[in-house]
C-alpha cells in the first residue's frame, strides 16, 4: 500500500508532460487518479499506462477554460467517489505570438484563460468537497515566470503565472482553518510539448539538459504525500544547467 491509497486525485493537463508524469506518480503511490484534458485519446493513453502498472485511473475529458465544463467534472467526481483529496492544477498553454507587438486580445484571453482562469475554476470546484472532508491538498503548476519577469515567456503568460502564485497563497490564508493546503510549484525550463510554442526552436541537446516531466511529477507526488499538518507553500525546481544563468555568465565575459 502506498501513502495515497484510498485517496482520489484530480489531475488536469494529464495527457502529456508534467500532468501525465504527475498522474503516473500519484497512481503509483496508490491514489485513484481522475485525468482531465481537452483531448480524450492522450488521456486514455495515460490511463492505460497507469492501469498496466496496476493503478487506478478514470478519464474525464473537458474544456477547463469553461466554468460549466469544470463544474460538471467536479460533480461527476463527487457523485462517483464522494471525495476529492488532491487537485493537481497543471493544465496550461502559451502561444507563439506572445510579445506586445504581435499579441492580440484573443491571444491574451487564450493564455490567461488557459493558465489562470482554468486554475481558479478547478480550485473553486474542489474546495467545497475538501471543506466537508476537513482535508485536501491543491498543487498548482506555475512557472519561474510566476516570480521572475522576463521577455521570454511573454506578458500574458507571465501575468497569468504570477496570478497562479497569488491564488495559491490566498487559498492557504483562508482555508488553513479547514485543513486544506495549497502548494504552488514553479518549474524552470522543462522538456515538455509547450516548448514547441517557443518563437526560437529548442534543440534536442538543450532539451536533454532541462528538467524532465518525470522530475516535476515526482516533486508533485512528494508534496501530495506530506502529512496533513505540513504545507509546502511554494517550491522551485530548475535544471542545474540553467540557460538563463549561463547566458548571464556569457554576457559577463564579453
Amino acid at each position: 500500500m502506498g501513502t495515497l491509497t484510498g485517496k482520489v486525485a484530480w489531475v488536469t493537463g494529464a495527457g502529456s508532460g508534467i500532468g501525465q508524469a504527475a498522474a503516473i506518480a500519484l497512481a503509483r503511490e496508490g491514489a485513484t487518479v481522475v485525468l482531465t484534458g481537452r483531448r480524450k485519446e492522450p488521456l486514455q493513453q495515460t490511463a492505460a499506462t497507469i492501469k498496466k502498472a496496476g493503478g487506478k485511473a478514470d478519464v474525464k475529458p473537458g474544456d477547463l477554460m469553461k466554468a460549466k465544463s469544470v463544474m460538471k467534472i467536479a460533480r461527476d467526481i463527487e457523485k462517483k467517489y464522494r471525495r476529492c483529496d488532491i487537485l493537481v492544477n497543471n493544465a496550461g498553454l502559451n502561444i507563439l505570438e506572445r510579445q506586445w507587438a504581435r499579441l492580440t486580445p484573443a491571444g491574451a484571453e487564450e493564455v490567461i484563460d488557459g493558465n489562470l482562469s482554468s486554475a481558479f475554476y478547478c480550485s473553486s470546484a474542489v474546495l467545497p468537497m475538501m471543506r466537508k472532508q476537513k482535508d485536501g491538498v491543491l498543487i498548482h503548476t506555475s512557472s519561474m515566470a510566476g516570480r521572475n519577469i522576463s521577455l521570454l515567456s511573454g506578458p500574458a503568460y507571465t501575468a497569468a503565472k504570477h496570478g497562479v502564485v497569488a491564488m495559491s497563497h490566498t487559498i492557504n490564508m483562508e482555508e488553513c482553518v479547514n485543513g486544506i493546503r495549497s502548494s504552488v510549484v514553479l518549474p524552470g525550463e522543462v522538456a515538455t510539448p509547450i516548448l514547441d510554442k517557443r518563437p526560437v526552436p529548442i534543440t534536442p541537446a538543450e532539451r536533454k539538459r532541462m528538467a524532465q516531466s518525470e522530475d516535476v511529477g515526482e516533486l508533485i507526488r512528494y508534496v501530495a504525500c506530506q502529512p496533513a499538518h505540513i504545507c509546502i507553500n511554494e517550491v522551485w525546481i530548475t535544471p542545474t544547467w540553467n540557460r538563463g544563468y549561463v547566458a548571464s555568465l556569457n554576457r559577463g565575459k564579453s
